[in-house]
């Protein structure tokens, strides 16, 4: 199998799917590899590192696109990528098809084998590729709400932890899933006070026997969010259903509640979103206000830490790839369950029923079509 890696061009996208190391693997099995030029220079590897152990290197997209058999990314493809994908081309990267109808027709148009890495999943369901994001997205929220609720900013001039004779910050984590127990776990470590919300009881007190005193855990409803929302300063967006669109646990309506000059971090904004009033933003122009209130909202937030994101990624993506291209898609979909999960859509038809639901379009089981 011929395996393309064409250079990221979303915002200040900077990882890349497939590392040296990576693509001497895949070879060593017998397929031939072709990255696009400086795919990887934003996560620190070079065309020579990947010629150095047989990888081709090609000078665009389009000749990746017209030849490759499966292209590997990280994020999306985007308007000017839709039509160079053909027909039974597998796509294999991060899709959220749920949070855009927009791509979701584009890749029923082309026809393509879209197989999503937020919903491979495991007999447990675990998401096996969302998580290592995940922890990297959760660790970067708190970061990044610190920074935000600097006065220089835009924020409220609050630091995260205090210091003696002054209170620490108090951050809300909505979703107590692999973001928001990251999220949690770095903002307690910088000595804010923080509540983390789920609405599964046993991970509340899983979460409530590993988290440091001062993180407490609550049960995610609508009057609790509304009891805590006046006392935030922090809110960091973290749930996730797999495949589909975020719920909404903060209304516009609800916003209101909150201080003047706080800060939320919606790191479900790739799903959609679980405050009302997100939309994706890119790292070069990442907030904006709304009722006083600052929003950071980036759709690819590891993208700013590229070269710890590429690692661990693609430690996690490239046995699946090789399973792939070994046994081409139809029998890795046969043979592994987790594989399977991901398929999103094939041939024109949606084979994932979150995504089905999202848009209201017919769902197709993937036994309905490969078995």
């Amino acid at each position: 199998m011929l395996i393309g890696v064409p250079k990221e061009i979303k915002t200040n996208e900077n990882r890349v799917a497939l590392l040296p190391v990576g693509a001497q693997t895949l070879i060593q099995n017998g397929h031939k590899v072709v990255v696009e030029m400086k795919a990887g220079a934003g996560s620190g590897f070079t065309d020579e590192d990947y010629k150095a152990v047989g990888a081709e290197i090609a000078s665009t997209a389009a000749e990746i696109f017209a030849a490759a058999d499966m292209i590997m990314k990280v994020k999306e493809p985007i308007n000017n990528e839709y039509t160079m994908i053909r027909e039974g081309q597998i796509v294999f990267t991060y899709f959220h098809f749920a949070a855009s109808r927009e791509l979701t027709e584009a890749m029923m148009k082309n026809k393509c084998v879209g197989i999503a890495y937020e919903t491979v999943q495991k007999a447990d369901r675990s998401l096996p590729l969302l998580i290592p994001m995940s922890e990297v997205a959760g660790r970067m929220a708190p970061q990044e709400g610190a920074k935000y609720l600097e006065r220089v900013m835009g924020g409220r001039g609050i630091l995260l932890g205090g210091v003696p004779g002054t209170g620490p910050a108090e951050v809300l984590v909505l979703g107590g899933g692999v973001v928001g127990t990251n999220a949690a776990k770095i903002a307690a470590g910088f000595g804010a006070r923080v509540t983390i919300f789920d609405n599964n009881l046993y991970r509340l007190r899983y979460l409530d026997d590993v988290m440091p005193k001062n993180v407490t855990t609550m049960m995610s409803n609508e009057y609790y969010i509304r009891a805590a929302l006046p006392k935030a300063d922090l809110v960091i967006g973290a749930v996730l259903i797999p495949g589909a669109k975020a719920p909404k646990l903060i209304t516009r309506e609800m916003l209101g509640l909150m201080k003047e000059a706080s800060v939320v971090v919606d790191v479900s904004v790739d799903q959609g979103g679980c405050i009302e009033t997100c939309k994706p933003t890119t790292h070069e122009n990442p907030t904006y206000v709304v009722d006083g209130v600052l929003h950071y909202c980036v759709a690819n937030m590891p993208g700013a830490v590229p070269h710890t994101s590429t690692l661990a990624l693609t430690n996690a993506t490239l046995p699946y790839a090789v399973e792939i291209a070994n046994k081409g898609y139809v029998d890795a979909i046969r043979t592994n369950e987790e594989i399977k999960w991901g398929l999103n859509c094939i041939d024109g038809k949606i084979t994932y029923k979150g995504v089905a639901e999202a848009f209201d379009f017919e769902y197709h089981p993937v036994d309905s079509i490969i078995n």
